[in-house]
C-alpha cells in the first residue's frame, strides 16, 4: 500500500480535523471560582521569594560544603534569576 493510499484511507477531513481534536481533548471539568488580581500576585511574589531563598540557600551550602554539586547551585540561581526578572510586579 502506498503512503497516499494510506492517507487516503483515514478519511476526508471535511471538518478540518475537528471533530477528530474534540475526542482528543476530554470535557472540561466545571469551571473554577474565579480568583482576584490580589490573589495572584501574592501568589506570584511568594514564589519568587522562595525561589530566590533556595538559592540563597544553595549557595551557602556550597561555600560551606563540598558535597553540593555546582550544576545544582547554577540551576538555583537561573531559576531566581528568572523568577526575579518575570516578577509579576
Amino acid at each position: 500500500m502506498s503512503a497516499i493510499a494510506a492517507i487516503a484511507a483515514i478519511g476526508p477531513a471535511a471538518d478540518g480535523g475537528a471533530a477528530s481534536i474534540e475526542r482528543a481533548i476530554p470535557a472540561r471539568q466545571a469551571a473554577a471560582a474565579p480568583v482576584d488580581f490580589s490573589t495572584l500576585l501574592t501568589q506570584g511574589v511568594a514564589s519568587m521569594d522562595a525561589k530566590v531563598a533556595h538559592a540563597d540557600r544553595m549557595v551557602t551550602r556550597f561555600a560551606l560544603d563540598d558535597g553540593v554539586p555546582l550544576h545544582q547551585v547554577t540551576i538555583a540561581l537561573e531559576e531566581a534569576r528568572l523568577s526575579v526578572e518575570f516578577a509579576p510586579i
